[in-house]
């Protein structure tokens, strides 16, 4: 299929080749010309009066002569002249001829770019014949797609994650309402249940939103504050709104946090430890352990929330930074969205740090933080 971009610079091309050989060709055809031109007026001239026998006919030299000039010069430009246009066409020709099988794998790229918008992403230019810059192009286009892709099926699976997580809540509430208004007979206790249940299922959802918010604003994105932060304190503040909960449940929480400077925005390293503390509270078992470790170094300062807790396959330990992933519950758990520790990971690489994890022997989770003290 020729495609009108292509055939455009193919006859561009072809036209621009064609009149740089014209050109060449004009220039040797002057240069043919004078050369003749400079060899006929350098030929001896006989005596005035002279005569020279032609055919049998004594012809005056001088004359003879003029008429052997204007005979060669004439034949020099037809054949000259007939000679130029030969190579004028078959430049054009050759031209537009190669400048096709040149221009194919462009007229792959551009067909694949078209269909691309009809059809799907998951079609590639893949190997083509040639091994010049037109193949690093569709390389790169290929590789392009291939971001493309993963890019639109993380963001598909990511939207239908958010839509199951969000109906469980909403379902919660629409039953409970349901089944009170069907209910005649239903008292101020009653009532008040529901209420509380339709409060849970609210805050559930309102959390679910403001992580998913807060995921969007963070994830890929640069900093919008940057300042001076100790992460000892940053981790105090943080435990603060968590005590409560691990008090309840028993967890024994000590803490080692010296000093350890960073840099960045505040509220977004104040969020990456709330959200490992939550999650070594929320996913602990009753009555566990919790460690957290704050520790200063030349570049990287580190943060390590230990706990105790279910276990947890170490295949797929890298999969709980993914959206709505839950360290050995189930995805549709009440206890959290499943985005704690994915918005520990986009607000760490925001900061232009690193974030791992490793199963705990025997049941558990350990994070580990670096984050750039300047």
């Amino acid at each position: 299929m020729n495609l009108p971009g292509t055939r455009t610079l193919r006859a561009r091309i072809t036209l621009l080749a064609t009149v740089l050989v014209a050109a060449v060709s004009l220039l040797l055809l002057w240069l043919a010309w004078t050369l003749v031109r400079d060899s006929l007026d350098t030929v001896p001239q006989m005596p005035p009066g002279s005569t020279v026998v032609v055919d049998g006919v004594q012809v005056e030299a001088s004359t003879l002569a003029e008429h052997l000039r204007v005979h060669a010069r004439n034949r020099m430009l037809l054949f000259g002249s007939i000679a130029f246009l030969l190579v004028v066409a078959a430049a054009a020709i050759l031209a537009w001829t190669f400048t096709s099988r040149v221009l194919l794998p462009l007229r792959e790229i551009t067909g694949t770019a078209r269909r691309l918008s009809v059809e799907s992403l998951g079609e590639r230019i893949g190997e083509i014949r040639s091994r010049d810059e037109l193949a690093e192009l569709a390389s790169t286009f290929d590789d392009m797609l291939d971001r493309l892709q993963a890019a639109f099926d993380a963001q598909r699976h990511f939207v239908a994650n958010a839509s199951h997580e969000l109906r469980t809540p909403l379902s919660v509430i629409r039953t409970e309402l349901d089944v009170t208004l069907a209910d005649e007979a239903a008292d101020e206790a009653e009532l008040r249940r529901m209420a509380g249940v339709v409060r849970d299922a609210t805050e559930r959802a309102g959390q679910l939103v403001n992580s998913l918010l807060l995921l969007a604003r963070t994830d890929g994105a640069g900093l919008a504050v940057r300042e001076p932060a100790d992460l000892a304190a940053v981790v105090d503040r943080a435990w603060q709104a968590v005590r409560r909960e691990a008090g309840k449940r028993g967890i024994h929480a000590t803490f080692a946090t010296a000093p350890a400077p960073a840099f960045g925005d505040p509220a977004l390293l104040e969020r990456i430890a709330g959200n490992l503390l939550e999650n070594g509270v929320r996913h602990n078992v009753e009555g566990g352990w919790l460690e957290v470790v704050t520790q200063p170094g030349p570049q990287w300062s580190t943060l390590r929330v230990r706990s105790s807790g279910g276990l947890v396959d170490p295949a797929t330990v890298a999969e709980l930074f993914e959206p709505f992933r839950r360290a050995g519950v189930a995805r549709t758990a009440r206890s959290g969205a499943g985005l704690g520790l994915s918005i520990v990971r986009a607000a760490v690489q925001a900061h232009g740090g690193t974030v791992t994890a490793e199963p705990i022997v025997g049941g558990g989770l350990a994070v580990t933080v670096h984050l750039p003290v300047r």
